[in-house]
C-alpha cells in the first residue's frame, strides 16, 4: 500500500523537517520521500486534510480497558480503535481488570489479543500479587513476556519496605517500578480536594498533603536504593517542587500528570456530577498554574489521558459512592492544545513517555517507519456525546470548548482516519 499525505505540516524538533510543510509518501509502511511536492500516482492513496499535521505517534502511558473481567466497559478491540481514531499509536494499559495482570500468561493474553491492530498496547503488570499491596508479583517473568512497567493502578503501596524491595529488586532487570501518589490515612474515605469547595459542599477532603506525603516517601525510599521509580498522575503544586527538587539530586525519577488535572478545577464539583470525580481529584488554579509550568520546564515528563472508562451504574449515582475515573483518550488533545504549545504537547505526549516506558521512538525522516499522529490544531469545538467514541460515556469534558481535532494515525502500516 502506498499513501500520500499531501501539505503536511511536521512537528517533530528530532526531524530536518520541523515546522516544515511537506508531501510524505509512505510505502509499506516506510516513509519513503518527503518533498516540498509529491505527484501522484494512480495507485496511490491521497489524503488530503484542513491544516494537516503530522508528529511522531503518540504514546498514552494510562489506559484503562475493560477486558478481561468488565467487557461492558470496554473491550480490547474496541479500545483500540478509540485509541487510533484519538490519535494515539500506543497505549499502556493498566492491570486493573479481573482478573489482574499479575502473571505472564496474563500478559501474554493481553498481547495476543492486540495483535494486528493500527495502535500498539503494551501491558503494565501489577507490582503486588492480585494487586492486594502485600506480596511482590512475578515481575522479572511478566517483563519477559512483555510487561512495560510495574504497578498497582490507583492503589498506593503502604508497605513502605514492599517498595523498598521493589525498587532494589527490578533494578537487577531494569524494571520501572510505578507508585501511586496517595497516603491511604491522611487521604481517609475523602472523595474531593479538601478545600472550600469541599467545605461548602459538605465532601469529605482529600488534601493535597496526602499525596506529597507518599512521594516524600518514595523519593526518599529512591534515594536509599537506586532504581528507577515513575510517579503516575500527580496534582499538587508541591508535589511538582518535590519532584524538581529529586531530579537536581540526580535521583532516576519521572512523573505523569492527567489530562483533566491540567484543565478543571475544584469548582466542577457544584454540579454533583459523578463524572467529575477523578483520583486524584480535581484541584486548585494554583495547582494547575504549578503544574503547566513543570511540563514547561521538564520537572514533568509525561501527560496521559487517565482514561478509564466506567459503566453508568456506578457513575449516575451519588457522587460520594460514585466509582472514581473518567474516559480522556477522545478529548486529551483538544484539552492539551487549549493550554500548551504544540511542542510541549508532542514531547509529553511521545518522546518522553517512549523512553521512558522503554519504546521505539522514531523520527519524521526518509526511509523511517511511519508512526504517525495525523491532527488539525486549529479546529474549535465543543465536546459532547457524539465526540464519544468509547462504550462507556463518563467524561469530564463534556460540554466543554476544546481546541485541536485528532484525523487519526498511521501505524503498523495501517492508516486510520475519523470519518
Amino acid at each position: 500500500m502506498t499513501t500520500l499525505l499531501k501539505s503536511a505540516t511536521i512537528i517533530d524538533a528530532s526531524s530536518a523537517y520541523h515546522h516544515q510543510q511537506k508531501d510524505i509518501l509512505i510505502t509499506d509502511g516506510i516513509i519513503t520521500k518527503i518533498e516540498n511536492s509529491i505527484t501522484s500516482e494512480k495507485e496511490y492513496q491521497v489524503i488530503t486534510l484542513d491544516n494537516l499535521h503530522v508528529s511522531a505517534g503518540w504514546f498514552d502511558t494510562s489506559v484503562s480497558l475493560g477486558e478481561p473481567g468488565y467487557e461492558e466497559r470496554e473491550t480490547i478491540k474496541h479500545g483500540l480503535h478509540v485509541a487510533a481514531k484519538s490519535g494515539f499509536t500506543a497505549i499502556a494499559v493498566n492491570p486493573n481488570t479481573n482478573p489482574v495482570i499479575d502473571n505472564k500468561a496474563s500478559v501474554e493474553f493481553l498481547i495476543n489479543k492486540a495483535n494486528g491492530f493500527a495502535t500498539n498496547l503494551y501491558p503494565i503488570g501489577t507490582l503486588t500479587q492480585q494487586s492486594k499491596g502485600i506480596e511482590m508479583a512475578e515481575l522479572y517473568d511478566m517483563q519477559q513476556s512483555g510487561a512495560i512497567a510495574f504497578g498497582d493502578y490507583k492503589k498506593p503501596i503502604t508497605n513502605d519496605n514492599l517498595l523498598k524491595i521493589a525498587l532494589l529488586y527490578t533494578q537487577n532487570f531494569n524494571g520501572l517500578t510505578l507508585s501511586f501518589p496517595k497516603n491511604k490515612a491522611i487521604a481517609g474515605e475523602g472523595v474531593a480536594n479538601e478545600g472550600k469547595n469541599s467545605t461548602l459542599l459538605g465532601l469529605k477532603g482529600i488534601p493535597a498533603l496526602a499525596e506529597e506525603l507518599q512521594v516524600s516517601r518514595d523519593l526518599f525510599l529512591l534515594e536509599y536504593t537506586g532504581g528507577k521509580l515513575h510517579i503516575p498522575t500527580i496534582s499538587t503544586k508541591k508535589t511538582v517542587q518535590l519532584i524538581k527538587e529529586a531530579k537536581k539530586k540526580g535521583l532516576d525519577v519521572t512523573c505523569s500528570v492527567a489530562v483533566h488535572n491540567l484543565f478543571l478545577t475544584d469548582e466542577e464539583l457544584h454540579q454533583f456530577d459523578g463524572n467529575k470525580k477523578v483520583n486524584p481529584p480535581l484541584r486548585t488554579p494554583q495547582d494547575i498554574k504549578a503544574l503547566l509550568k513543570g511540563l514547561k520546564d521538564g520537572t514533568i515528563d509525561i501527560i496521559t489521558s487517565d482514561h478509564n472508562p466506567i459503566d453508568i451504574e456506578h457513575k449516575k449515582v451519588e457522587f460520594s459512592t460514585a466509582k472514581d475515573g473518567t474516559i480522556g483518550l477522545e478529548s486529551a488533545f483538544g484539552v492539551l492544545n487549549s493550554v500548551l504549545d504544540i511542542e510541549t504537547i508532542v514531547n509529553c505526549l511521545s518522546n518522553n513517555p517512549k523512553e521512558r516506558f522503554g519504546i521505539q521512538k522514531t523520527v519524521i525522516k526518509e526511509n523511517e517507519i511511519a508512526n504517525l499522529s495525523i491532527f488539525n490544531p486549529a479546529e474549535n469545538y465543543t465536546f459532547t456525546e457524539k465526540n464519544i467514541l468509547s462504550t462507556s460515556k463518563n467524561s469530564i469534558f463534556l460540554e466543554k470548548k476544546l481546541k485541536g481535532k485528532v484525523y487519526g494515525i498511521f501505524n503498523n502500516n495501517q492508516l486510520i482516519l475519523n470519518s
